[in-house]
């Protein structure tokens, strides 16, 4: 669904988008990080990164060392045997200013979370915590996550499709091209509504007869040469 021109932050949608128009890194989260604890949650911010260790004391290193608006991201290894974070250090990054929680792995304590507030995305819930410490606290600036590595200050864009990264050298040229996509989008959702089909927009007929024909050209560039992109 389109977002309106004016919204503070691309969606993820169009991140990806745009990662692909620019030819930037696409980090997307595991599939099994979607929907934010928080209904219709969007967040953008600088990713804090740690690695669980089987204690809490490592989270409360990383808030410590944050900046309010950034995004605590936590590797737990995609554990499904325990949760790694509850209410209490769910309720000390909001105090700290922080702009929400990614967390490879478990959260707890869900009714409490929910009346918090604070955005958290994760594979789901566990009563489960960790029963014993593994090591000593380890602020790591690359953490694994997933299938790829996250760096402190990565550009971390989540909403109720899941999460992105960004580095923050490409965020500028991506946050820009996501922006004029969603533009793009909305002025094609408003025409719709206005009774000009979107196959009418795009010339759509000219594209099938090239097609039909034999041209050598695809609908991205068809797309493309008229401004329409409305895939990438």
């Amino acid at each position: 669904m389109a977002t309106p021109a004016s919204a503070p932050t691309p969606s993820t949608a169009a991140v990806f988008d745009a990662s692909l128009r620019v030819d930037a890194l696409i980090r997307v989260s595991p599939s099994a990080i979607t929907t934010p604890l928080i209904a219709d949650a969007h967040i953008t911010g600088p990713a804090v990164t740690v690695t669980h260790r089987g204690s809490v004391d490592v989270f409360l290193a990383a808030i410590d060392a944050a900046q309010p608006g950034d995004v605590l991201v936590i590797d737990n290894g995609g554990r499904l045997d325990q949760a790694c974070i509850g209410d209490l250090v769910v309720l000390e990054a909001r105090q700290a200013g922080l702009a929400g929680i990614v967390l490879w792995g478990l959260h707890r304590d869900t009714a409490q979370l929910h009346e918090l507030g604070l955005p958290i995305w994760s594979m789901g819930a566990s009563p489960a915590g960790p029963t014993k410490a593994e090591g000593k606290p380890e602020l790591a600036d690359t953490i694994p996550f997933g299938t790829f590595e996250v760096t402190r200050g990565d550009i971390v864009v989540a909403d109720t499709d899941g999460v992105m990264f960004v580095t923050a050298d490409d965020w500028p040229s991506v946050s820009s091209t996501a922006r004029e996509i969603m533009q793009t989008e909305v002025r094609q959702a408003n025409l719709m509504a206005a009774g000009t089909s979107l196959r009418e927009q795009v010339d759509f007929g000219t594209y099938f007869d090239a097609v039909r024909t034999g041209e050598d050209i695809t609908f991205r560039e068809h797309l493309r040469a008229r401004k329409a992109e409305i895939e990438e």
